[in-house]
C-alpha cells in the first residue's frame, strides 16, 4: 500500500506542474531520425538517405510559455550522386554530413497538466560536408511541433516531429531582357527532410 501511495503522490505532483516559467532556461539534448529526400537538377540527381540526427541546444524562456533557443544539430548520411544516364558518380565515396546551427522561437500551450504541446520555427545556417571532402555554408530553416512532458524533477522529455530545409545556389539560368539583353539568374535547390525525434531537457530557473 505504501508503494502505491508513493506512486500516486509522484503522479499528482507531476500533473500539477503547468506553465513553463518566465526567466527559466533549459539545456536540451536532441536525438532524431531523418527520412530521405531526393534532389534533381539539370539531368543530375542526388539522394539524401535516411539517417540519425543528434545535437544540443540552449533554450531561454523570456516570457511564460515562450522561448528562444540556439541549437546545433548534426546528421552523418550517405549522399549518392547520379549522372544523366543514371549511374552513380561518387560510388564508394558518398558519405557526407549536415550541420545545422539554428535560432528557434517556440510557443508552449498550457493545458493545465504536465503535458505542454508546442509549435516552433527557426532559421540559421547549414554547413554541408560533401562526400568529396568539400564544404559549404547555406541558409537553413526548420519548423517543429510536439509535446513536452514535464515531471516533478528538473528533467523533462519532448516528443516531436520536424521539417528541416537547406537552400544552395547550384548554377545560373539566362533570360533575355529587352533592355539589357541576357540576364543571369541564380538557380537554387532545396532539401526538405522530415524527421521524428525526442529531446531530453534539463530545466532550471533563475
Amino acid at each position: 500500500m505504501k508503494q502505491y501511495s508513493l506512486l500516486l503522490a509522484v503522479f499528482l505532483s507531476a500533473i500539477g506542474m503547468q506553465a513553463q516559467d518566465a526567466r527559466s532556461f533549459s539545456l536540451n539534448l536532441y536525438g532524431g531520425y531523418n527520412f530521405s529526400d531526393e534532389l534533381d537538377y539539370d539531368g543530375y540527381s542526388a539522394t539524401i538517405e535516411d539517417g540519425f540526427q543528434y545535437g544540443a541546444g540552449f533554450e531561454y524562456f523570456f516570457s511564460t510559455n515562450n522561448s528562444v533557443e540556439l541549437k546545433y544539430l548534426r546528421s552523418d548520411v550517405k549522399i549518392p550522386f547520379y549522372g544523366p544516364l543514371g549511374s552513380q558518380v561518387n560510388a564508394g565515396n558518398d558519405k557526407g554530413a549536415f550541420n545545422f546551427i539554428l535560432a528557434d522561437f517556440t510557443h508552449y500551450f498550457d493545458t493545465g497538466s504536465n503535458l505542454l504541446p508546442y509549435l516552433g520555427a527557426g532559421a540559421g545556417v547549414s554547413i554541408l560536408e560533401t562526400p568529396q571532402g568539400g564544404s559549404g555554408t547555406y541558409f537553413a530553416w526548420d519548423v517543429k511541433g510536439g509535446v513536452k512532458i514535464k515531471t516533478a524533477s528538473t528533467v523533462s522529455v519532448n516528443i516531436n516531429a520536424y521539417l528541416q530545409s537547406m537552400s544552395a545556389a547550384v548554377g545560373e539560368s539566362y533570360y533575355w531582357s529587352y533592355w539589357v539583353g541576357p540576364v543571369a539568374v541564380d538557380d537554387y535547390i532545396s532539401t526538405f527532410q522530415f524527421g521524428l525525434g525526442a529531446v531530453l531537457s534539463f530545466n532550471f530557473k533563475n
